[in-house]
């Protein structure tokens, strides 16, 4: 018991205070070992700004293949320049070149 106190003695005054001494566990708590810590609570937040950023692409997605479909649905012209640019669809008399870039291979 004697060792103990002669090294709280040896100790600065300002490393002897409780409340400083309990203010630094608390400190290291929060940042270091909760569930919640605040490393935690950064990844969380910034997952989270990844996900309202795909929502946003997905809904801009959502409302240009809308509108591409409206237009299948209701316009012969686009119909026909749907089938000829996706699944190489031709009239009869016509001959179809695939012209590929060696780039994109």
């Amino acid at each position: 018991m004697d060792r103990v106190q002669d090294l709280i003695e040896k100790l600065p005054k300002p490393l002897r205070n409780k409340y400083l001494i309990l203010l630094v566990l608390f400190i290291l708590w929060i940042v270091f070992l909760d569930d919640y810590n605040l490393i935690n609570q950064n990844k969380m937040k910034n997952k989270v700004n990844d996900l309202k950023d795909q929502k946003e692409f997905y809904l801009t997605e959502i409302t240009n293949d809308s509108t591409e479909l409206s237009k299948l649905r209701n316009d012969t012209n686009e119909q026909e320049k749907f089938a000829r640019e996706k699944f190489l669809m031709k009239k009869d008399n016509e001959d179809i070149f695939i012209i590929r870039d060696k780039r994109n291979e």
